[in-house]
């Protein structure tokens, strides 16, 4: 069935660092997925970048890379039928989604993201400040890696947007990238590290202006012939404690399922947008 990422939940408790570090160079996917858990999941781990300017910040210091190992489906609702009955979905995982060819409508900002601003799950909520559709894939993406993969993958479409918490300490941004099909999507991911990752899109309100410096996790991961690319951070840039930690872990993982993967789902079932 379509779902959220490949493997699993919730992240739980942390391996060591040094095995984290250890196992990412082989990895296919490098990064943390907010749908890990049990005796998957990784620690955080944090990595010194040299100095990178992204949209006028310097955005130098320190990146965390989340490690695990890829996230699991799960079930979506499916649509409501008003007349005719829905096409049947191709078989596999992803349904329509897997091939750009069975999913041949463009992706909009409003579709992934949705049209409200303000999103609450749970209780805690989140404010999209910035949104951004990029002419050329590779100007929402950082590292000459990941840039060359969305070439070669026939990228033809990237969406941005920024969000932020109540609270404002917390801020972050997710790209979702269209490539041809699946095994171009999976490309992608492959290539994610400190290095290439979205590109942090800074809003201009005082909150998420300061997104791209300091300190942030990055994951790429992907949904049928989607990646899905994420970026998030302390407000201030400082390296989380393991509260802030599972402030961050939960950020991505309300946002990600209210609007990303909701999207998707539906394209997974229907080939064609909401």
């Amino acid at each position: 069935m379509p779902g959220k990422p490949d493997k699993a939940d919730k992240p739980d408790k942390a391996d060591k660092a040094s095995k984290g570090k250890s196992e990412r160079a082989p990895q296919s996917r490098v990064g943390w997925s907010p749908y890990d858990e049990g005796p998957r999941s990784r620690a955080p781990l944090w990595f010194a970048l040299g100095g990178i300017a992204v949209l006028g910040l310097l955005g130098g210091g320190l990146a965390l890379m989340f490690n695990a190992d890829d996230p699991a489906t799960t079930q979506a609702s499916v649509p409501a039928r008003t007349s005719a009955p829905l096409p049947s979905a191709p078989p596999g995982k992803y349904g329509f989604a897997a091939e750009r060819s069975s999913d041949p409508e463009p992706i909009t900002v409003k579709e992934i993201f949705g049209k409200q601003k303000k999103i609450t799950v749970s209780g805690r909520s989140y404010e999209m400040t910035i949104t951004s559709k990029d002419k050329k894939c590779s100007d929402g993406a950082l590292g000459d890696a990941l840039k060359k993969a969305l070439k070669a993958g026939s990228c033809t479409q990237l969406v941005r947007a920024s969000f932020r918490d109540k609270a404002g300490k917390v801020i972050g941004t997710i790209g979702v990238a269209n490539l041809k099909s699946s095994k171009s999507a999976s490309k992608v991911a492959k290539v994610g590290s400190t290095s290439n990752y979205v590109k942090p899109l800074a809003g201009k309100d005082s909150v998420t202006k300061q997104l791209g410096s300091g300190a942030g996790g990055a994951k790429i991961w992907t949904h049928g012939h989607y990646a899905i690319m994420v970026w998030f951070q302390n407000k201030d840039g400082t390296k989380p404690d393991k509260k802030g930690s599972k402030q961050l872990f939960s950020a991505i993982n309300d946002i990600t399922k209210a609007t990303v993967f909701k999207a998707l789902d539906n394209r997974s079932l229907t080939g064609a947008p909401q």
